[in-house]
């Protein structure tokens, strides 16, 4: 990190961008590199000693530093920080639009297609986040940016931090903005990739109803996320059950990351989502239910099996809903930001010891993403991980080994980091094959492979190839990486003509990613 000589001498500050409750954003040019960049000023708090100043900085500059490890075109890039003048300086990628929440300032509601686009971009910038044991904490239509060349992007980790580490302000210190905190964070819980789910869907409702879920001041928001009570949507039209589906009062209730991509997609693409097993349940005891507009009367729909209601106020305690109007409080006097206190800890693997049931890694709905078939299949036991075949289409989860480790999990983080670099520098080079997969329809087929190329997003090591016809089309990609002592291939192939080689390419990247959050989260 620069000291502060090097930061004045670096970076020369052209003119202010904006400012908010966390700082001033200033345009700026790097001058060893020659570009512009994006440079935000954190402001500290007025009248701290210098030893709670410290504690400031060293926690700003480890949260920078947790999202430097994020390379996504979701997420903002970090390019550095420093500490001059007394406060943390970030700098950034330089982003040329608006947010969204300008933007629907400006312009009102956005149709629901291009809404659901937007959602499922930003859900793969948090999928990268979460797998790299990262939290946002703060997504809200003023954190995501819009790119004049069409990127969504996220802004502001600058809250986010390493799940399972301290932060150095108090243990589980939680930061949100009101009406798009996940109401489990609100009630006490440490929250997880799920509150952040929570978050997203109350951003995406702001963006195509262009209002908040939640009406009133500070304290009747937080209320009102605490009961689980969401206005129903007006002109969400197809993304309204996707909505109420990924804002669902029981964190175990909403859909996985891979299922709520899927649904926006479906949105994004014209059609009407299918969302069997994720709908919102029914409101909570105590907390009056909202006709939808034009459906008539009904009774009060039965709890949906497996989970159980989201109780009321009165049954989490009065203390819960006085937590609530403290954090209304501090966001009174902070600028829009609230703060609760929550309790963390947990251990976190180190290493893989025995087998892994890799037909558990990837969803019916992120199959069905990938092979785009109506009835995904389900996953078979296949070279030691899974596959999930079709006539003409298959995904497959592969584990590779060393020759001297007797299974895949046997070999050390570091022999398995070698033997990546190993099975990287073999492909090198174009090489001429025979093929088959005999599940899929795939007789003995000629083909070639093509050079390797660097998967960063994935994690040291992680390198991506195809398996070309004869004729030059791709019909198979594949996608190595590592997640600790174990070295995972994800492949992706088609006999079909009508996916494009990127569409190939994409399909073969979705799963590995989604497997290495998979195996990430313990599964």
């Amino acid at each position: 990190m620069p000291d502060k000589e090097d930061f004045a001498t670096r970076y020369r500050l052209l003119r202010r961008l904006g400012s908010g409750g966390m700082g001033t954003v200033w345009l700026a040019r790097d001058e060893m590199l020659d570009r512009e960049v994006a440079v935000k000023e954190l402001t500290m708090p007025p009248g701290v000693d210098e030893a709670r100043r410290a504690d400031l900085i060293a926690r700003a500059v480890r949260e920078a530093q947790a999202t430097a490890q994020l390379r996504h075109p979701a997420v903002v890039a970090l390019h550095d920080v420093a500490v001059h003048d007394g406060k943390p300086w970030i700098v950034m990628e330089l982003l040329r639009g608006r947010s969204l929440a300008d933007l629907v300032e400006e312009r009102g509601p956005l149709p629901p297609r291009q809404v659901a686009s937007l959602g499922a971009q930003l859900l793969d910038g948090l999928a990268a986040a979460h797998a790299r044991g990262i939290q946002h904490r703060d997504v809200k239509p003023g954190n995501v940016f819009l790119t004049d060349s069409g990127r969504a992007v996220l802004t502001d980790f600058g809250i986010a931090t390493l799940a399972g580490t301290e932060t150095l302000t108090q243990t589980g210190m939680l930061i949100g903005s009101p009406g798009f905190i996940a109401p489990e964070r609100l009630d006490g819980e440490q929250g997880g990739p799920a509150s952040d789910l929570w978050s997203l869907g109350a951003t995406l409702y702001y963006g195509v109803e262009g209002v908040a879920a939640y009406e009133g001041e500070a304290v009747a928001r937080l209320s009102a996320a605490l009961s689980g009570r969401v206005r129903p949507p007006r002109l969400a039209g197809p993304l309204t059950p996707v909505l109420m589906a990924m804002m669902t009062r029981d964190p175990a209730a909403r859909p996985d990351a891979g299922s709520a991509r899927w649904l926006l997609t479906q949105v994004a693409e014209g059609l009407v989502p299918e969302t069997p097993g994720v709908q919102a349940p029914p409101p909570p005891p105590h907390a009056p239910a909202f006709p939808v507009p034009g459906t008539p009367p009904g009774p009060t729909p039965a709890p949906v099996p497996g989970v159980p209601p989201a109780p009321g106020p009165a049954a989490r305690g009065r203390s819960r809903l006085w937590i609530a109007v403290a954090a209304a409080c501090l966001v009174a006097a902070a600028g829009a930001t609230a703060a609760v206190v929550l309790l963390g800890g947990g251990g976190e693997r180190t290493e893989f010891t025995g087998p892994v049931d890799f037909c558990s890694l990837l969803t019916p709905a992120q199959i069905r993403e990938i092979t785009r078939v109506p009835r995904p299949p389900a996953g078979t036991p296949y070279q030691g991980g899974c596959a999930w075949t079709v006539r003409g289409s298959g995904v497959a989860l592969v584990p590779h080994a060393g020759d001297d480790a007797a299974q895949p999990w046997a070999m050390s983080p570091q022999a398995a980091r070698e033997f990546l670099a190993a099975r990287e520098r073999s492909y090198e080079q174009t090489q001429q094959i025979t093929w088959e997969w005999k599940e899929i329809g795939a007789g003995r087929l000629n083909a070639a492979t093509t050079p390797r190329r660097a998967v960063p997003e994935l994690g040291e090591g992680a390198f991506a190839h195809d398996l070309t016809s004869e004729l030059g089309r791709t019909h198979t990609g594949a996608v190595h990486f590592r997640v600790l002592n174990l070295v995972v291939e994800a492949r992706y192939s088609t006999l079909s003509g009508r996916p494009t080689d990127a569409d190939i390419r994409d399909g073969a990247l979705k799963a590995a990613r989604w497997a290495r959050t998979a195996l990430q989260n313990g599964k």
